[in-house]
Order: C-alpha cells, then structure tokens, then sequence
C-alpha cells in the first residue's frame, strides 16, 4: 500500500501553522526551525516562501486583518454606524488573536489585508465628508482605542483576593477583587462605553466639517 502524502508546503499551510503557535505560545515560539517541525519539513524549504522569521510574523499578523469585516463600508451604513461595527468587528479579530497585536500596532506597511482595511476606512469618511486630514485622524484614533483595548484586560489586572485592597489603603476599591471573574461583562461594557462617547464626540464635530451632508 502506498504511503500517504504529505499535504503540499504552501504559504496558507505555512501562516497557519504559525498563527496557531503565535495563539497558543506567544510571538517568541515561531521560528523557521519550530515550524519546519511543525510541519514536517527540513527548513530550508521554508526559504521558498519567507526568507526570516519577521515576514512570517507579518503574513499571521495580515491574515488576522484579513478577518476583519469591511462590508459596512458598501453597504450603505452612515459613517458613525459603519465605525461601529467596523470596531466591533476589529476587536473581535484581535481578541481571538492578542498575541499578534503587537506586532499589527506597527502599522500596516505593506501588508495587502491591513491596507485594504486602512484604504476602506478613509475612503468611507472622505466619502461620507470628512476633510482628508480629519479622516486620516479618525482612522489613527479608531486603531488606537482599538488596539489599547486589546493588549489587555482591565477587569483581568486585579486579583482575586479581598485582602490585597485594603480600606485603608484603597478607600475605593472595596469591591476590585471581584472584578476578574466579571471580567469578560466589564471588558466589553468598557469598550462600548469608550466606543459611544468616541463616536458621540465626531457626531459633534461632524456637524462643524459636514453641515450639509
């Protein structure tokens, strides 16, 4: 009986197998000799699809734009609820991959996915009527409030131990150590109470720049 073949070494196998180490080990676990392991290959084949281990690391951080919803940018949606779920999409992609978020915060450079997203999100607010400065601004500022939200856990950074806030100490924090179980309800209040009032204060100066759009 013929042995089975190895599945074909292909740049998707490749991103893939580097994206699931990035989640499960962090940035310092990919290296061109652990993937060749990985995937069953010496590692000099690796060398036909990425010379070092950085082209590696921006091809996972690309595919992980790539996740990002962008249809509210055709379809139709006005510019703040576009921003909204555009945000709401952003967020979810990098919560499903934080480890990478260093790494996508460097900006987009030439990544074909991340400046697809950047070139939707500007080309919306122009469109919708927004001068190309303030545009631009809005695009850095989304990223931002994004990418901050994502490097971690505000509700996760206090213990689970009603002795570490003492009163006399901590007058106010009576009531954090019961903040990491709740962590995941908070987070996300956060974030949508941080997204609101983003968005609330461009509505404002949106009828300053845009008056009759």
């Amino acid at each position: 009986m013929a042995r089975p073949r190895k599945p074909l070494l292909s740049t998707d196998r490749i991103v893939e197998t580097a994206r699931v180490l990035v989640d499960t080990e962090g940035l310092a676990a990919v290296s061109t000799r652990r993937l060749a392991a990985e995937l069953g290959v010496s590692g000099p084949s690796l060398y036909n699809h990425f010379r070092t281990k950085d082209q590696i690391l921006e091809a996972v951080a690309d595919s992980v734009s790539a996740q990002v919803d962008l249809s509210m940018f055709e379809d139709g949606r006005d510019w703040r609820t576009a921003l909204h779920d555009w945000a709401v999409s952003y967020r979810a992609a990098l919560r499903n991959h934080p480890n990478i978020v260093p790494v996508l915060a460097r900006g987009p450079g030439r990544r074909p996915a991340a400046l697809r997203l950047a070139d939707a999100v500007y080309g919306a607010m122009v469109e919708a009527g927004w001068p190309p400065a303030q545009a631009t601004s809005i695009g850095a500022l989304m990223r931002y409030f994004i990418m901050g939200s994502a490097l971690g856990s505000f509700a996760g950074g206090f213990v689970d131990d009603v002795s570490a806030y003492d009163p006399a100490d901590y007058p106010h924090l009576g009531q954090a150590h019961l903040l990491a179980e709740r962590q995941e309800k908070i987070d996300e209040r956060a974030f949508e109470t941080g997204l609101a009032a983003l968005l609330d204060g461009l509505e404002r100066q949106y009828q300053g720049v845009a008056p009759s759009a």
